[in-house]
């Protein structure tokens, strides 16, 4: 087990109320799981402290079998990569010195890149299909290739497991397919991935798993076809939807206009 998030409960401020309640969180090699809900539920708080950036109140959080906090930031760094959801372009670098960036965790403040470093950068860049954009300036790209840049700068820690949050946040329907699609293939291809997505259709489609929070605790969790049913997706949104079912046998859902019946296509 790559991410092991067992019954921790987190919350903001002393006597203030828990932001996450008993909530447990498994990702294994070779597995995308998706965590779903809705605003507020918890799900990028689950993000942080699976990050070990928020300090848990109950249970633990353990990364390939050890507490967290016993693990040093850099040796972390090479062992997670993390995607957040926004991150604006400060710098005026291109794409390769971006996602060089990556090898921080390896090079610390002062190290000069090696062939190692080099070699990272430069599967990473083809990983993520971006080769070709390496000299590009990072502020002259579009939404979707900044998206790939910074998974490919996470990718060029070499880490064991993914974690990305919303990241087809803003993204067009082309965007957002293929950073899914690359995400499988990253999946398919041994890495441990965790997806916190509003996308509930996508996360049906790609995910092995999905947990759906509610509130800060788990209401399902399980294949998408036994979490993602009408009346559950439909209360935990408080919004009716209709159901049907794709060829490759994922649920995929329809939001009701008022009034509508989910029962008449």
């Amino acid at each position: 087990m790559i991410l092991d998030a067992r019954e921790i409960s987190v919350r903001y401020r002393p006597n203030g109320p828990l932001a996450l309640r008993g909530v447990n969180c498994q990702v294994r090699a070779s597995e995308l799981v998706a965590v779903a809900g809705p605003n507020g539920s918890g799900k990028t708080t689950l993000l942080r402290a699976l990050s070990g950036l928020l300090p848990v109140e109950g249970g633990v959080v353990l990364v390939d079998g050890r507490p967290i906090q016993q693990w040093p930031r850099r040796l972390l760094a090479q062992t997670v990569g993390v995607v957040g959801q926004q991150e604006e372009a400060v710098f005026p670098l291109t794409v390769g010195e971006t996602v060089m960036l990556g090898r921080y965790a390896y090079l610390g403040p002062l190290g000069v890149p090696g062939p190692r470093d080099r070699t990272a950068v430069q599967e990473a860049l083809e990983r993520c299909d971006i080769l070709t954009l390496a000299d590009r300036p990072i502020d002259t790209l579009s939404g979707g290739e900044w998206k790939r840049v910074r998974v490919a700068r996470a990718l060029a820690q070499e880490p064991r497991a993914l974690v990305l949050d919303e990241p087809t946040a803003s993204l067009d329907v082309r965007h957002e397919m293929e950073l899914f699609e690359l995400v499988g293939q990253l999946v398919q291809d041994g890495l441990a991935c965790l997806v916190i997505t509003h996308h509930l259709n996508l996360a049906a489609r790609f995910a092995n798993r999905i947990i759906l929070l509610e509130r800060g605790a788990v209401r399902a969790e399980g294949t998408p076809g036994a979490v993602l049913d009408r009346l559950t997706v439909s209360g935990v949104f408080e919004w009716p939807v209709a159901v049907t079912t794709w060829l490759d046998g994922s649920p995929q859902f329809i939001p009701l206009r008022a009034g509508e019946n989910p029962s008449v296509p």
